[in-house]
This record gives C-alpha cells, structure tokens and sequence, in this order.
C-alpha cells in the first residue's frame, strides 16, 4: 500500500495564493443543517497558501451543463488557518449552481474559481466592538471574522446576532456555543421564528426588531456593525438602527443579488449616436456596442462568452485585458488598482469611448 507523503513546509517557506483565476481541489463535504453544506478546498498545485480577509468571497465555475454558471460565496473558513479554505452554502429550491455541488461535488474533484475579493471585514472596517447581525447563510462572513478574531485576538468583544427559521436551522450553532466558552467577551443571540413541538428552546422567538437588537445587544449604539442576510432582513435592521439614532457610518452590509442574463436589445441611435467597435482577440470576432451599453453586453450580441456572476462590478469575475482603446468603467471593488494599472478591466461595468480590442 502506497500512502503519500506531504513535504513540510513553513509558510514563509510557501507561496500564497493570488487573486486571479484558480483551481481548487475539493477535500472535504461536511453536512451543516438542512440543505446546508460546507465545501473546503486546498490549492491545486503544492506549497500554496491561501492569503484574504475574513469576510471575503470567491465565485465558482460550476459546470452545470454545456455552459458553466458562476456563483458568488463567502468564504467561511479563516485566514489564520491558511492551508485551507471553504465556502459554507444552502441550496434554495430553484438552485441550480449550488444544487449541483450538493449532489456532484465530491473530494478529489476541482473547480474553477476567482478571488478572493470584497471589503466584508473587520480588517477593513475596525472598531473596538463589533456587532454581528446575520440571517440564514449570511452567518458565513461574520463566523469567518469570528473564527480569525479567535485566533488572533481572542479578547476581542463581540455580540453574535444571529436569525434563522428554527432552532435546527442555526448554522455552526455548536461551535459558536463552544467559542463563546473560549472567547470571554463573545456574546451570543438566536432569534428563530418557529419552534416544533419537542424542541427545547430557552432563546427568543419571532424576527428580529429594535427590541431585540437592544435586549441583546444593550450598547448597540456603540459597536461597529456587520449585518448579511436576505435583502428584505438588511432592510429591517437598517430601518431599526436608524430609528434608535444609529451613527451608520459604522454599519456595514453585504448581498449578492445576481442579475439576470437578458437577451442584447434593439438599439435605435439618435442623431449623431454611433455603436463603437470591440475587437475580440482570442475569439477572433469583432462586436458592435451600442452607446450606453457595456462590453459584456456586446460580447454576448457578438456570441462570445465572458464569464460573470453579480453583473454590478462587485465579484471580478469578468475580467479581461483591454488591449487598446479607451472605456469609462465604474466598478464596486470587483477589480484593484494595479490590475487597472495593467490594462485589466470588469466587462459588466466598462462602457467604450472608442473602438477597443480585448483579450476575449
């Protein structure tokens, strides 16, 4: 029996991982709750190290089909552990990148992936007390940033807000229990809006309110807040935290809303208005933009495929080298400035000046 053998290295002695495009090896598949499942991943290739910011996300190439679909996910795991990383995901009903990796996805097998990306973080938004608010699967960024606070600074003072549907629903519930054992100045609070006969079940119930936000957080006024979740429970929380004079310079949130793929339209030009030309390089074709409009809308009229997951300049996924030309390009964090410096630009969100050629 052959069994491998893995060369030891020291970090320093490894090189870390970078933010452009990868492969990832599935190592592990760990059930979470109901439709819940954490996937981690190890690099592809020996004596790497994964380098991010707690609260950072990556997008997947999931092949699904004959077209591969991408998909946006926080990064779970922490950064204090550099060896690894994992993304912690439900599967909705009308899942289809993330039902794909729940029933095909296995250890040993990769998948393409960007990133890590986004300012998510206590490391970009540091304050001397935190307040983390999550529903659902937007517990993954704040247990990341609790996770690297663990290790590296495990004084640090938190009150952990957390809602789901039940009891059973509580993702990472246990060892979040067993942290608050470990860290003196972590503080939990779970709000479920049901509770089945037979469950035992001492916290509050119902969704989450000014009130609660106070009962369980008492000096919420003075924390920094973190919130994630469904876009309709950051409303709620926004709305409460105003009412009670909240400064909201610190409260910060996160959300992918994915834009749906529409079909390039019908473009009349007025007076004056030309399309510009953009050159596809490696795709050997040439595209028409109409004004306005982006160079990922005209790579899809032209039939070459760029790839892209939140279409807002926020996840990087649809990078691409300009070549020449010039275009106005207005961004949410998907791409750095030396990237930008390198001729690199996010096609859902760079409109043409001229005719362009990119690497595409």
């Amino acid at each position: 029996m052959n069994i491998a053998v893995t060369q030891y290295r020291h970090v320093d002695e490894m090189r870390p991982w970078s933010d452009r495009e990868h492969l990832l090896e599935c190592v592990a598949v760990t059930p979470e709750a109901a439709d819940v499942m954490t996937f981690t991943f190890k690099p592809n290739k020996p004596n790497l190290w994964f380098r991010y910011m707690p609260g950072q996300f990556v997008t997947l190439e999931i092949p699904v089909g004959p077209e591969p679909v991408m998909r946006t996910y926080t990064l779970s795991s922490s950064p204090s552990r550099p060896y690894t990383v994992a993304v912690t995901v439900k599967a909705q009903k009308d899942s289809i990148g993330t039902r794909w990796m729940f029933d095909n996805l296995k250890p040993g097998m990769a998948l393409k992936a960007f990133g890590p990306l986004g300012d998510f973080s206590y490391a970009k938004y540091p304050g001397k007390k935190y307040l983390f608010i999550s529903a659902g699967s937007g517990i993954t960024p704040m247990v990341s940033m609790t996770r690297d606070m663990s290790d590296r600074a495990p004084d640090s003072d938190i009150t952990f807000l957390n809602c789901a549907r039940s009891p059973d629903d509580i993702i990472f519930r246990w060892e979040l229990e067993a942290k608050a054992r470990e860290m003196p100045h972590l503080t939990l609070g779970f709000i479920v809006e049901q509770v089945s006969r037979g469950q035992l079940w001492s916290g509050l119930k119902g969704r989450i309110d000014k009130a609660k936000i106070a009962l369980l957080a008492p000096d919420f006024l003075e924390r920094t807040v973190f919130c994630c979740g469904p876009a309709p429970f950051m409303a709620t929380v926004r709305e409460a935290l105003e009412g009670a004079g909240f400064d909201m310079k610190q409260y910060h949130e996160e959300a992918f809303q994915p834009v749906k793929q529409e079909l390039p339209e019908v473009v009349i030009y007025a007076d004056g208005e030309q399309p510009t030309k953009v050159t596809f390089a490696m795709s050997g074709k040439d595209g028409l933009c109409a004004p306005g409009h982006t160079v990922l809308q005209a790579a899809r009229a032209a039939g070459v495929r760029i790839g892209a997951a939140c279409e807002s300049g926020l996840c990087g996924t649809c990078k691409v080298m300009k070549l020449s030309g010039e275009v106005e390009m207005d961004h949410n964090g998907g791409i750095l400035d030396d990237e930008i410096d390198e001729g690199y630009i996010l096609a859902c969100c760079s409109r043409p000046k001229g005719d362009i050629e990119i690497e595409a």
